[in-house]
């Protein structure tokens, strides 16, 4: 499996379902990140900011926020992607999202996707939404941290010269 999938066009999204994608390199959760995402979601519930208590709590640690995890999907979907002759991109929601494991504290994840729906939204330009489904592994895990099917935007125009792409700095953890 190729570790991203690389888009030119419109017909190259139409014609990319089922196809997979991934997995892509390690990011660490690590508390900073955790007590960030507490101070921009004002969720500061002990299970994620306080250790001590979280020590003796039902998970023996602290661990990231489910949403969170979710925030994670568009720098580690956009990670997975490439693109040329791309005007913009625009995330355009969930269909459905699910966390079906916590994540604790210092542990890293890591995403797989596959493209389950696309269809062409217009001609002129050239723009086609995405239903990728991301898959949010956790390393050593059972289950996943979140699945969502994540929907996309794409606008492309060919007289667009070079390559872009969406969300995501590119950092990990190797």
């Amino acid at each position: 499996m190729n570790n991203y999938l690389f888009f030119r066009s419109g017909a190259d999204v139409l014609a990319s379902v089922g196809q997979k994608l991934g997995p892509g390199d390690w990011l660490l959760i690590d508390q900073a990140r955790i007590n960030a995402f507490a101070q921009a979601s004002e969720d500061f519930q002990w299970i994620h900011v306080d250790p001590d208590r979280a020590a003796h709590g039902p998970f023996g640690k602290t661990i990231a926020h489910g949403f969170l995890s979710l925030s994670l999907v568009a720098p580690l979907l956009g990670a997975l992607l490439r693109f040329e002759h791309l005007t913009m991109s625009l995330n355009y929601g969930c269909e459905k999202v699910r966390f079906p494991a916590p994540v604790p504290v210092d542990t890293r994840l890591r995403a797989y996707g596959e493209v389950i729906k696309a269809e062409r939204i217009a001609h002129a330009p050239d723009t086609v939404q995405a239903t990728i489904r991301v898959t949010i592994e956790i390393e050593k895990g059972t289950k996943p941290a979140c699945v969502a099917d994540s929907v996309s935007r794409f606008y492309f125009d060919p007289s667009i010269k070079g390559s872009g792409g969406i969300a995501g700095s590119g950092r990990s953890e190797g």
